[in-house]
């Protein structure tokens, strides 16, 4: 039996929760930030008839269930420092992302994490949806050609945000939170790695959130002369039918592959109008983790790959800070 504890409730715990599977069990909660509750994590527990203690401290926590595994979820500034403490402990780690909210502080994390002998994972799970995977497999299958271009978009309603997104060194910031998300297609989809960035943000219109940001624009150069660029926002109308609308367009060499409204459509040189891509099952970013850590199969999410696209966020997060353009 493989044990879980989860350390505070910020983020996409639900992921843990959505993925337990055969011999593996949440042992144990505990909040990881100051002023971190954990109401809604209990309650989605509850309805999935999912029991565990709850602990006062994380450290106790860990001293007393002795877990496999840690999903640290706590107030993003926060990430790096707890899952380096979980990789000295010997604890596997599932992350929220962004893996760190600082350069050095990933710095640091990626190396604990070198000498660990451990695994580590990030919370990106947008690839497991399956219109995702679709588009993925089309372009594993060179359905479109090298891959030229790509332009991706995340926008959210803003809602009522707790208060730790107010301050930037608790949140990081919308390019590591949101972004990072997009940022990490671009790696997937394309295979290349990150050369350069500009970038943009603003906190105009932000209805009193601090020092949120609610808009931002990146242009990423690639390797192999790929361009890609990126738009991010918290200003999706309350009314909108979904909380969030993830795309993005991909440009090879025999066509294009789009993902809008939950579907894959590409047009290549195989027909005169454009396909539907059939979507398969959706999969599950812990799961996938858990086999890793079995052995089974290798997660869908290396480190290798969180700790880039976290890299890749951060780096962006400077540029517009700056108005520089950075390299990697």
């Amino acid at each position: 039996m493989l044990r879980v504890c989860i350390i505070g409730a910020s983020g996409h715990y639900r992921y843990v929760l959505e993925g337990l599977g055969p011999r593996i069990a949440v042992a144990g909660i505990a909040h990881g930030s100051e002023g971190e509750t954990l109401h809604q994590l209990q309650a989605h527990m509850q309805g999935r008839d999912i029991h565990a203690p709850r602990f006062d401290d994380w450290r106790h926590m860990l001293d007393t269930v002795q877990p496999d595994i840690v999903a640290v979820n706590c107030h993003f500034g926060d990430h790096a420092r707890i899952s380096q403490e979980c990789l000295l402990r010997g604890h596997h780690v599932f992350s929220e992302k962004p893996l760190a909210t600082t350069l050095d502080a990933l710095a640091e994390l990626r190396q604990t994490y070198a000498r660990s002998g451990k695994q580590l994972s990030a919370m990106f799970g947008i690839r497991g949806k399956p219109w995702f995977q679709a588009a993925h497999a089309a372009v594993q299958a060179g359905r479109i050609g090298n891959v030229r271009l790509m332009q991706a978009q995340k926008s959210y309603k803003l809602g009522a945000r707790p208060a730790f997104f107010s301050h930037r060194e608790q949140s990081g910031g919308l390019i590591p939170w949101v972004g990072s998300h997009a940022i990490d297609w671009l790696q997937w989809f394309s295979g290349a790695s990150f050369r350069s960035v500009s970038a943009q943000h603003s906190r105009a219109h932000n209805g009193g959130n601090g020092d949120l940001e609610v808009s931002a624009q990146c242009l990423f150069e690639m390797s192999d002369e790929i361009s890609a660029s990126l738009s991010i926002d918290y200003l999706r109308p309350a009314n909108a039918p979904s909380h969030d609308d993830d795309r993005i367009r991909i440009v090879g060499t025999r066509g294009i592959l789009e993902v809008r409204d939950q579907q894959a459509f590409l047009f290549n040189d195989e027909a005169a109008s454009a396909q539907t891509l059939a979507l398969p099952a959706e999969r599950a970013i812990f799961a996938s983790f858990v086999d890793q850590i079995r052995g089974s199969a290798p997660c869908m999410v290396r480190a290798e790959e969180a700790f880039a696209a976290t890299q890749a966020s951060l780096l962006a997060r400077e540029a517009a800070d700056s108005g520089n353009k950075l390299l990697f």
